[in-house]
């Protein structure tokens, strides 16, 4: 059976409301090694070596290059978890597992298990955020200093868009007349290359970060389309983006700058489109109330940027003073994928 045929065992919903341990502290230490654990797991490439089958634990330990005892231990932590299960006492993962962290499923966000290794130090800092309102560092100033902090934010934001792809792909309409794509934020390039790929008549200019475009360009060469996709390295508020365009991407991308930079490059983007062009914005919405996850991620913001998320109407507000009209916004399945917002100029 292939692994993107594999049935899917639903897992407890980890952003419900805790609290009913009756060991007040359980609500602090069972997320703290869960979390562990399967960091863990991605960083010794566990997952990765039982995705041809199950192994026995001399056979794993041998595999990842640590000790039985070990990986004995480990492995006992994820089997409760739910990550791993035991075949005919071998070990296996479970077809969630398989499915999500491994090369043969249908995403592997492993590298989202390696980020979050590199982000974990960050939220050390979270009550010295919430006192000033503010990071101390930015996560884009690390980025400057530690070059490898981009490679592996844009790694882990190209597993994100390998998920998100199909989803632009359904809900993006591209007319035989358009051929200029602007991919503001898209470090990894693949949205570019898979548009380009389904659309033989585009070509596509990326903006961002240097940092973030580190391996971007080796990608685009092979997938053969170097003759018609760009890299444009800058600060996309400051970059000049190269005349006009008949489709923008602003994916995932508005909830790392302030309500006014996204006014003002939303209104750069107005005059960039020509008539008839498409902005399309992915975007987590801040609803009211505030579900678990949704708050967590501003929380996250907080310590990391120093932004938030924004409303639909705040888009709206946006999009309507920039001269975008017929706002159309989707709602991406699950809802956790967050949302869509298409706009015409």
């Amino acid at each position: 059976m292939n692994a993107n045929t594999l049935p899917w065992v639903p897992k407890p919903d980890v952003c419900q409301p805790t609290g009913s341990a009756e060991l007040a502290m359980l609500d602090v230490y069972m997320p703290m090694m869960k979390s562990s654990a399967i960091i863990a797991a991605g960083r010794l490439g566990l997952f990765e070596a039982l995705a041809g089958g199950p192994l026995a634990v001399q056979q794993l330990a041998e595999a990842i290059g640590s000790s039985v005892r070990g990986t004995a231990t480990l492995v006992d932590f994820l089997i409760a978890l739910g990550y791993l299960e035991r075949q005919d006492g071998r070990l296996a993962n479970t077809a969630s597992t398989q499915r999500w962290f491994t090369s043969r499923g249908q995403v592997d966000y492993t590298p989202g298990l390696l980020w979050t290794h590199e982000a974990w130090p960050m939220m050390g800092g979270l009550a010295e955020a919430v006192r000033s309102g503010h990071p101390e560092r930015t996560l884009w100033d690390a980025m400057v200093e530690h070059s490898h902090l981009g490679e592996l934010f844009s790694s882990y934001m190209a597993a994100f868009a390998s998920d998100l792809g199909p989803d632009l792909l359904r809900h993006v309409p591209v007319l035989p007349e358009q051929g200029r794509l602007l991919d503001l934020g898209g470090s990894h390039g693949l949205h570019a290359i898979r548009f380009c790929r389904q659309y033989p008549g585009l070509s596509a200019l990326i903006v961002d970060l240097a940092s973030a475009l580190g391996d971007t360009g080796e990608t685009i060469a092979g997938a053969g389309l170097a003759e018609r996709i760009r890299l444009a390295p800058g600060d996309l508020q400051e970059v000049d983006w190269g005349g006009t365009h008949d489709l923008v991407f602003y994916l995932s991308v508005a909830h790392n700058h302030t309500a006014e930079e996204n006014r003002r490059i939303i209104g750069r983007i107005g005059q960039a489109l020509r008539p008839g062009g498409l902005l399309v914005i992915h975007e987590y919405l801040a609803e009211k109330p505030l579900d678990a996850l949704d708050a967590a991620f501003r929380l996250t913001l907080l310590v990391e940027t120093g932004t938030q998320t924004y409303r639909y109407d705040d888009y709206c507000n946006w999009l309507t003073a920039a001269g975008l009209e017929t706002i159309e916004r989707i709602d991406l399945d699950p809802r956790e994928k967050g949302s869509l917002i298409l706009a015409r100029r």
